[in-house]
């Protein structure tokens, strides 16, 4: 039985915890990863993960050799990438991850001209409002949006994520348009649990700054939610636009005080600093630049 086959059935089954999303990854059945994993812990004969009728978790020696083997077949990977990409064209997989809102809009759209141009790239695409450890789940890169987070990962910013305060026609109609950010403690206001400033929003006009203090908010962790139900004459939001550049642009939604500068996010893709960028990886952070950034200009 193949040793780098059996490694690799090790590691998703690690990073999934179970055999049967293992084998969904892999494209094998469950069976077949559970006789390459026993095999594996035959060879080296010790067991490397605990197993449960409910559960599977790495022994101590488990992750030991996974901490070793992950980096040995990530080499060997890019050894068979680097010989098809010697012979002209990007090859090999990418894994990535990104919000989901984002990932299933605007990236996934940005991802189809390059996949057409390189089809022997693969990308494996994880979508998740969580922020996944690159390392530790085999990533090559992080899409995201918002201030960083201090992080060892190093980050290139792909492009200005402007945040856009908005409302519905029909509440504007009903509540009146607010013509002073401090007029905004009256409305029904939509927030985004993901700000750092939870209930608070702020305006730049000029050298002034105003910081409302917002009360008997709803509130979300999905920009897109938000944007619905402002969409729905639920109240105002403030939403980066990539999430409501469609609805501004159709009526569904309108631009409140726009003579106030609200904060600008970015966005960014961030990968390990000890990872190797392969080709593949640098042409598509070039793409998604040229892309992102011709769309919303720092």
């Amino acid at each position: 039985m193949d040793k780098i086959e059996t490694m690799r059935a090790f590691i998703a089954v690690a990073q999934e915890g179970s055999f049967t999303s293992a084998g969904r990854r892999l494209g094998l059945s469950t069976k077949l990863v559970s006789k390459y994993v026993q095999h594996l812990e035959g060879q080296l004969k010790t067991q490397l993960f605990n197993r449960t009728t409910r559960s599977v978790s790495l022994t101590d020696v488990g992750a030991a050799y996974l901490e070793h083997c992950r980096p040995i077949l990530e080499q060997i990977d890019d050894l068979d990438s680097l010989v098809r990409e010697r012979q002209g064209a990007l090859a090999g997989q990418i894994r990535l991850t990104a919000p989901t809102g984002f990932g299933s809009t605007r990236l996934s759209e940005a991802l189809v001209p390059f996949l057409r141009k390189h089809p022997d790239v693969e990308v494996d695409m994880r979508l998740t409002d969580h922020r996944l450890a690159l390392v530790e789940e085999g990533l090559d890169l992080a899409i995201r949006i918002g201030a960083l987070r201090d992080s060892t990962l190093i980050a290139r910013k792909l492009a200005g994520m402007p945040l856009v305060l908005c409302a519905s026609p029909d509440y504007l109609k009903r509540h009146g348009r607010p013509q002073d950010p401090r007029a905004l403690s009256t409305h029904v206001c939509l927030v985004d649990s993901n700000q750092t400033e939870l209930n608070t929003w702020r305006f730049h006009s000029g050298d002034e700054e105003q910081v409302i203090r917002l009360h008997g908010a709803v509130r979300s962790n999905s920009p897109g939610a938000l944007a619905r139900m402002a969409m729905g004459g639920l109240g105002l939001t403030i939403a980066p636009l990539y999430a409501i550049e469609d609805a501004l642009a159709d009526g569904r939604l309108e631009h409140v005080l726009p003579e106030y500068k609200t904060d600008t996010f970015g966005l960014y893709a961030l990968y390990p600093p000890n990872r190797h960028l392969t080709r593949r990886v640098r042409a598509l952070l070039d793409h998604l630049a040229a892309v992102f950034s011709s769309r919303w200009p720092d």
